[in-house]
């Protein structure tokens, strides 16, 4: 089966992108989107492999949702056409007649990682032969029972000689005024031979106590020094063959320049992430460059089963991984005209902060959504930095807390240190009092609760946050429905804790609401806007000390 699918229907009238996908963040262009239903059409109708997506059945323990991708090229004659990929492995194989082939196929039998797999499976089978011996687990328990119970012996014969010395010294102050000169130098000489005496003695009974062991350490040093060099030799096969994986995934970009993980990781800050190459974005770009075809555009969506960590609905589209991809892309998309990041656009557009109160102390302002809280590392713009403008003299720090860039409402600038503690402190102790509001795409089954999912950062997918039962910190929300408008529900949110995208991903997540917030472009479908509004907020004024309150409607 040809890897390029041409269209089959006239789509002669549709125009084509000016420029290509800016993979991070997009909204797909209508050719990637009519070709991503023809793809989600095969996948639904296929014959050609067995995989178990959870669609059906959810529940599935075997079940396991994938992350597809579609990219809209024109052949060498001016036809267009796409080109399809799947991220890893799809029902344990890396390729499939529909679909382009991996950067480099580990699994190729007779390869260098297949032969080195089974080199590392025999060794790994001899450790585990050895380990699991049951001579050498014999000699092993026999041998730290005797080394505890010599250790024990000499431990005891040491304390009964510094108690000895002790004594002698003792006696010795006691003698001292009575003893002349000759006498003093005598016995001190004798107390120094004494010592002398018992430390030979002490050195005599340790090879003693280690002679006895002599048989079984020996025994025991020859099954250790096997393993030792088993372990080694492992260890060095793995590092050999991960840094051939990293040289044979090679990448071209549209004048076919050539790099390998190595040269692209190379000037960065972080080590080659597992998978690196292996997701939808790098293996559509590299069919298209190897045979001739120029790109047009391209999308992601995830198919199936949602994963417990990371946001993935099924049928949804996602932008490339930043962890993984963008090191690798910024490589691959040398030579195209790219969309800029339309969040730029979005944070160049002029948007007024309207002041809602203010006095000596502190200030709060109505925050318009897709403005920054404090600068990034690529935009200047923010809260801070208009507010530190408009009040040039403040002493304090402004900004008590943030919110998202894409979240509009009631935010507090503080002037002076002494507010921005006396505030931080209510922050901390959580005794500052904070309603939401927010619409979400679809309906709710019950109309309050709490969500309780601990977030940490998705180091491949930064800003995104990813559930983390082991290491992410604890997030709590309350919510409470108030309205529902034409299939979609508000909803009052209240967070206990102040976790980064908090609300977002307790919203999306299925074990939260399964129902992300409407215009959610990193948790669910984009829009005009994310509709999230800070609406409500109490806390105790930090120079009356008493509680003063705001409420600012929002405009959804």
């Amino acid at each position: 089966m040809s890897k390029l699918h041409y269209f089959s229907s006239d789509i002669s009238n549709r125009e084509l992108p000016k420029q290509f996908t800016f993979p991070f963040n997009y909204t797909p262009h209508p050719l990637a989107i009519i070709a991503s239903e023809k793809l989600q059409c095969y996948l639904k109708t296929q014959k050609d492999f067995n995989h178990d997506f959870g669609i059906d059945d959810p529940d599935s323990q075997n079940a396991l949702g994938k992350m597809f991708g579609v990219l809209v090229v024109k052949d060498p004659n001016g036809k267009l056409g796409y080109i399809a990929a799947f991220s890893g492995k799809l029902a344990e194989s890396t390729q499939h007649s529909f679909f382009v082939p991996p950067i480099y196929d580990i699994l190729v039998k007779d390869g260098f990682y297949r032969t080195t797999e089974n080199e590392l499976n025999n060794i790994n089978k001899e450790i585990e032969s050895i380990e699991n011996n049951n001579k050498f687990l014999t000699i092993q328990k026999h041998f730290e029972q005797q080394y505890q119970k010599h250790t024990q012996l000499l431990t005891t014969e040491k304390q009964h000689i510094k108690a000895r010395q002790k004594a002698r010294k003792q006696a010795y102050k006691t003698l001292q005024e009575n003893l002349s000169k000759s006498e003093v130098i005598n016995y001190q000489n004798k107390l120094n031979q004494l010592k002398i005496n018992e430390n030979f003695y002490l050195r005599e009974y340790e090879v003693y106590l280690n002679d006895k062991l002599s048989t079984l350490k020996t025994e025991l040093d020859s099954f250790k020094s096997r393993l030792e060099f088993l372990k080694k030799e492992r260890a060095q096969k793995s590092a050999w063959v991960q840094q051939e994986i990293f040289k044979h995934y090679s990448f071209l970009n549209t004048s076919l320049g050539e790099k390998n993980l190595l040269d692209i990781f190379s000037n960065t800050k972080q080590n080659i992430p597992a998978g690196a190459g292996d997701c939808c974005a790098p293996k559509l770009l590299q069919y298209a460059f190897l045979n001739k075809l120029t790109p047009i555009c391209m999308a992601e969506f995830w198919w199936g089963k949602p994963l417990v960590t990371s946001i993935r609905k099924h049928g949804y589209f996602y932008p490339a991984c930043v962890g993984k991809c963008k090191p690798i892309l910024s490589h691959m998309l040398e030579g195209l005209d790219i969309e800029e990041n339309p969040i730029y656009d979005e944070l160049k557009a002029a948007k007024e902060i309207e002041v809602i109160y203010e006095d000596d102390t502190l200030a709060v302002i109505n925050k318009p959504a897709d403005l920054l809280s404090v600068s990034g590392t690529e935009i200047e713009d923010s809260v801070y930095t208009r507010m530190r403008k408009r009040f040039p003299n403040a002493t304090g720090p402004l900004i008590v807390h943030r919110l998202d860039m894409s979240t509009s409402g009631v935010l507090v600038i503080v002037k002076t240190k002494e507010a921005h503690h006396f505030l931080q402190d209510q922050f901390k102790d959580k005794t500052i009092q904070k309603r939401y509001v927010a619409l979400l795409d679809g309906l709710l089954p019950e109309k309050t609760g709490e969500i309780s999912l601990p977030l940490k950062v998705d180091f491949h997918h930064r800003p995104k946050q990813m559930v983390c039962f082991d290491k992410g910190k604890k997030a709590l929300t309350k919510w409470e429905t108030i309205d529902v408008i034409n299939g979609k529900t508000k909803v009052h949110f209240y967070p206990i804790t102040g976790r980064t995208h908090q609300l977002r991903m307790h919203a999306a997540h299925h074990l939260g609401l399964n129902t992300p917030i409407v215009g959610d472009d990193l948790y669910g479908k984009k829009t005009n806007r994310l509709h999230l509004h800070a609406e409500y907020i109490a806390f105790i004024h930090p120079k009356t000390k008493q509680q003063i309150e705001f409420t600012v409607k929002s405009e959804f």
